[in-house]
């Protein structure tokens, strides 16, 4: 998954607008524009489809982190320069404050069942001899799980290329999961 995929769906996930993304850049001390948030929501195929580098988008999740579960004391963590998809989940379970449980449970929403010893293994340090990759698959399934659970559900929505897009009518058939 690319970092605008990510920072997509978590904005779709938690129905944030412009002034909520600028605001969680400034929760991590980072200063972001309206144009720059517009520019990594669009599609690639758009002319003005900007990459959201690693860094930008650890600070998003770091400012993700201060906005729920407040601005810890002290020096604040620095933005990773090379994000990993499981520094993405680990960041994302901290900032929502799950526990192995709940992880497990997100992830059955998504039609993903792993055991809790797999799912320890993502968040082992990376030389540890039972560290294991998250796979974009894994992260894919979370944040679908997490969609689930925080979007109303009486609104319909349909996974189109692998990004959530609201719909006002049902569409005439539905992709079952496999």
């Amino acid at each position: 998954m690319t970092n605008n995929d990510v920072l997509r769906r978590i904005r779709y996930t938690f129905d944030f607008n412009d002034t909520k993304m600028i605001a969680l850049f400034a929760a991590a001390d980072a200063e972001v524009s309206r144009e720059q948030i517009s520019n990594w929501m669009k599609k690639e195929e758009d002319p003005d489809y900007q990459n959201c580098g690693d860094q930008q988008l650890a600070t998003f999740l770091n400012g993700l982190i201060n906005d729920l579960r407040g601005k810890k004391e002290g020096e604040q963590p620095k933005a990773e320069k090379k994000l990993t998809n499981n520094i993405i989940l680990r960041k994302l379970t901290i900032a929502l404050n799950l526990k192995a449980e709940d992880v497990l449970e997100t992830l059955e929403l998504a039609d993903l069942r792993i055991s809790k010893h797999e799912l320890s293994a993502f968040f082992r340090k990376a030389d540890h001899k039972h560290y294991r990759n998250c796979k974009d698959q894994i992260l894919r399934n979370f944040l679908q799980g997490l969609q689930l659970q925080q979007r109303p559900a009486d609104t319909e929505v349909e996974l189109r290329n692998d990004i959530a897009v609201e719909t006002e009518e049902k569409p005439a058939f539905q992709w079952k999961k496999q």
